[in-house]
């Protein structure tokens, strides 16, 4: 077992001698949250371009955390037993051969999608369309465990001063924002439409995009949740409300939002999203968590010239530009941490639906006996 301990008072663990094991959280059949189980397996070792992350901090995600675990990922085959943990912040440990990007004890943000590197479309910087990407926690072993191997390019360094569980927070989250408003071309003064906006996702997007200099339309369900947002937006709306798009036109003066963001997929959603945008207005989906199917008007997408744009994941060049902004100042929503050992109950928490905001799980040695 490792003996590390903990740097500063950030959550960030400092580089010791790697172990031949280490406690990992896994579970070996799918099921509820409870199959969530402490084992002790051998610690991975870096190949060459990959580096070992000392794990201190891992976001929760309801598609590649609550939905894998549950055996109902529609995307991906995960035979059990398996480490869940994408987006994740640690230490680097140890460097495969080849790596000099980063150097052992660097603190560092994993973006998950492991792209092949070489295609078409990785050679145009745009990895989030590549054929074979992969993700870490799904498709290779993940950050619920003391240790992970991951590509050196999949890493940035953090800036001095963030905390370890707002890294992870950032890790994927910040650069599908970033991508996100950089497809859809945001500029400052436009406004933008966030629906599902107290996701992890959602409340991550808003808050970017207000950062850039956005006037902000936050929507949820829950009025707890409207409420909590409504230092955060402009305008803070029930996405069910039968007035909704009269809100939103009142709201911009009539010509509707420049940009709507719906990672729901609801068919009733999507129509009233189509219906709050302004001519020429762009709508970005990164995920279909409550469908998938919406129905299209495109004589109406033609004669608006709206378009509708999917954000897979983040890229290099979001990576980037999402640090020089956390550089700069800006910070993720980040709902609460648990302890490794209690990620049982961060998902029963996920699962019923009190989070606003990212929720992560704190890796240090002593969250394993929390």
């Amino acid at each position: 077992m490792s003996g590390t301990s903990t740097a500063s008072g950030l959550g960030w663990p400092e580089a010791l001698p790697v172990p031949a094991s280490m406690r990992a959280m896994l579970f070996r059949r799918f099921g509820p949250p409870d199959v969530l189980e402490q084992a002790t397996v051998g610690t991975p070792r870096p190949g060459p371009g990959e580096v070992l992350v000392q794990v201190a901090a891992v976001g929760i995600g309801r598609l590649l955390d609550l939905t894998a675990r549950a055996g109902n990922h529609p995307y991906a085959t995960i035979e059990p037993p398996h480490i869940l943990g994408a987006d994740h912040a640690g230490t680097i440990a140890a460097l495969g051969a080849g790596v000099d990007s980063v150097e052992v004890g660097d603190r560092v943000a994993v973006l998950p999608g492991v792209a092949c590197g070489t295609c078409v479309y990785c050679a145009d910087g745009r990895q989030e369309v590549c054929d074979a990407l992969t993700v870490i926690g799904t498709h290779h072993p993940g950050a619920y465990a003391q240790y992970c191997v991951v590509p050196a390019r999949n890493v940035h360094r953090v800036p001095d001063g963030i905390t370890a569980a707002m890294a992870a927070s950032l890790a994927l989250l910040g650069p599908v924002a970033a991508n996100q408003m950089t497809q859809a071309g945001l500029r400052a003064g436009q406004w933008v439409l966030v629906q599902g906006a107290s996701s992890a996702l959602g409340s991550t997007t808003a808050a970017y995009a207000r950062y850039l200099g956005a006037k902000i339309i936050s929507t949820s369900r829950s009025a707890d949740k409207r409420a909590a947002m409504a230092a955060g937006a402009d305008l803070v709306l029930d996405t069910n409300a039968p007035e909704f798009v009269k809100r939103v036109h009142e709201a911009t003066g009539g010509r509707g939002v420049d940009i709507a963001v719906d990672n729901l997929g609801d068919p009733a959603v999507w129509d009233t999203t189509v219906d709050s945008l302004a001519r020429g207005g762009t709508v970005v989906t990164s995920g279909a968590f409550l469908g998938g199917r919406v129905g299209i008007d495109l004589r109406r997408m033609y004669s608006d010239c709206h378009r509708i744009i999917g954000v897979r994941t983040g890229n290099p060049a979001a990576v980037a530009e999402l640090w020089r902004q956390v550089e700069n100042g800006f910070r993720a929503v980040v709902d609460r941490t648990f302890p490794i050992a209690r990620a049982a109950d961060a998902h029963r928490y996920m699962e019923d639906d009190n989070s606003l905001g990212r929720v992560a799980l704190t890796v240090r040695p002593e969250d394993w006996d929390a």
